[in-house]
């Protein structure tokens, strides 16, 4: 099937596309879906090298995401396909196939998960916010899955059912085959499906488009929350197009599609977690380990923080401003000296309340600065 030549009629009937699946070097052949593949990975890695400061990041954070995802992605996306698939490799011999990975037989949310994990032992070891990380994590997925979801357009996979909708993607059988998945044999010519893996690539492509330009705009509010709109996205649109697809894993036993159950579950709980953190007004910082926080300021402001004397200046005339306020039968008392405190003349006690907490606030927070 592999080499069937693909069309599309709304391009006209001569409109044909008869790329092969791989090039042989020296024997060894390298297939098309591999190089897009590494495309992805290579293309979202210079993207948060080029925006490593909005994430409140150092290139060197980058640089370790991108040597843990690589391994990470791959074995998690092999292990989760095995697991839906285990009566395929765990059998007579079969076993030898767990790592024939070049025939097939991967599934990305079994690298996401995978990854993920890898990522919150970084954070922590590392001591950065796991939230920097995942909406790191967020841009890059978009990125690579819209450039990889090509590899799979080349590899004649991924499609949807039949269809005769104005944009349908032919496929010119050159014998008589047999989809498994369908259970169905197809006869030699041209039959026309959904080409469900281009609807994913452009998906991917608008919620890329999207993010990059609301990073742009408005300020972060929360480590995190660049991660919550990619999931909550993401999962809207597998959601859909996993029902279309005509290779999905199912739960043993049952008609549930393994994709479009995760799909759903991690687009409502996304979405939510996004709704009540903008009712409740969260902040950079909330719910965040406050040393985490603190560290991660230090690598990533770009103005000189308070130091420790000034801060307990501050904290000194606040409490004489309380103080008071609670006798007002009693005189003023003689205003701190400069000397005593770092705060002018004309700046108000609340702007000293916020000086304490300088270091809760990144330059994240401000319109972002490209390197």
């Amino acid at each position: 099937m592999r080499s069937a030549e693909i069309s599309f009629p709304i391009f006209g009937e001569g409109f044909v596309i008869n790329i092969p699946s791989h090039i042989s070097v020296f024997g060894f052949s390298l297939y098309l879906y591999g190089f897009f593949v590494t495309a992805g990975f290579i293309l979202a890695g210079l993207y948060l090298l080029k925006r490593h400061k909005m994430l409140g990041l150092e290139r060197d954070n980058v640089l370790d995401m991108i040597i843990i995802a690589v391994p990470c992605g791959l074995i998690g996306a092999r292990i989760f396909y095995i697991i839906f698939e285990f009566e395929s490799y765990f059998g007579s011999g079969n076993w030898r196939s767990i790592f024939m990975i070049r025939e097939g037989g991967l599934a990305v949310y079994g690298g996401i998960i995978l990854s993920g994990v890898a990522f919150v032992l970084y954070s922590r070891f590392k001591k950065i916010h796991i939230g920097k990380l995942l909406d790191a994590a967020g841009f890059g997925l978009f990125i690579g899955q819209a450039v990889g979801r090509w590899g799979n357009f080349f590899n004649r996979e991924a499609f949807g059912v039949e269809t005769d909708v104005p944009w349908r993607m032919g496929l010119n059988f050159q014998r008589t085959t047999y989809i498994e998945s369908l259970d169905r044999t197809f006869t030699a010519g041209t039959h026309y499906f959904h080409p469900a893996l281009l609807y994913e690539s452009l998906w991917n492509i608008a919620g890329l488009v999207m993010m990059h330009i609301f990073s742009v705009k408005f300020k972060t509010k929360y480590y995190g929350q660049y991660f919550l709109f990619y999931v909550a996205w993401y999962g809207l649109g597998r959601f859909i197009i996993e029902g279309l697809r005509v290779d999905s894993l199912y739960i043993h036993g049952t008609s549930i599609r393994v994709s479009q159950l995760l799909a759903a579950f991690s687009c409502i709980a996304a979405a939510a977690i996004l709704i009540r953190n903008h009712k409740k007004g969260v902040g950079i910082g909330d719910g965040a380990p406050e040393e985490a926080i603190s560290k991660d300021s230090e690598a990533s402001t770009s103005e000189p923080e308070a130091s420790e004397s000034e801060s307990e200046a501050s904290t000194s005339e606040l409490e004489a401003f309380v103080a008071e306020k609670k006798s007002p039968s009693v005189e003023k008392e003689t205003p701190v000296s400069d000397k005593e405190s770092p705060v002018s003349e004309n700046e108000s006690p609340a702007s000293d309340w916020e000086s304490l907490f300088s270091e809760w606030e990144t330059p994240d927070t401000e319109k972002e600065k490209d390197d």
